[in-house]
């Protein structure tokens, strides 16, 4: 290739197009989620699936704490709390339901809310199918945290039996 066609290429229209940060922790909460709802529905014997699924909601979960925690973030303290809390109740959830005693339904309803709060502030895009789960929008990306704090706390009961 000469130095003109290359100078042409060069600016052209890229391939792909620029992703924000806030559009590609959307695409990742979207790809995990969508693996969480499908595992939902994993057989017995399919449990390696529901795992999988898991461990990396828990990861994603672990890097935002990680991140949030971090005196360097610029986030609201109020978010940053909010982030850090819901990542302590999704590990705990996660260890419940490997028992047996809990279903992935909350922690998809949970990253189906973030990324609705992320769409709403510029960083989605129509994303059909992505998201999952969850019922009804929120008038900001927390309304539907308010909501399930008081279902949050109840998952916490003792009482909880393992699913069949």
């Amino acid at each position: 290739m000469n130095a003109i066609a290359l100078a042409k290429t060069a600016y052209s229209a890229p391939g792909q197009p620029t992703r924000t940060n806030r559009s590609t922790e959307y695409e990742l909460f979207a790809r995990i989620t969508r693996r969480l709802v499908a595992a939902q529905s994993a057989t017995v014997s399919d449990i390696q699936v529901l795992a999988n699924a898991l461990h990396e909601n828990r990861q994603l979960w672990t890097t935002l704490a990680i991140d949030v925690a971090d005196p360097e973030n610029r986030l609201p303290q109020d978010l940053r709390a909010r982030i850090f809390f819901l990542a302590e109740f999704t590990s705990r959830h996660t260890s419940k339901i490997l028992s047996g005693y809990a279903d992935s339904t909350v922690l998809i309803e949970i990253n189906t809310a973030i990324m609705r709060g992320l769409r709403q502030d510029g960083g989605g895009h129509d994303g059909a199918g992505a998201e999952t789960g969850a019922q009804g929008a929120g008038s900001d990306q927390w309304s539907r945290y308010r909501e399930w704090r008081p279902s949050i706390a109840s998952c916490h009961h003792d009482t909880e039996r393992p699913r069949s």
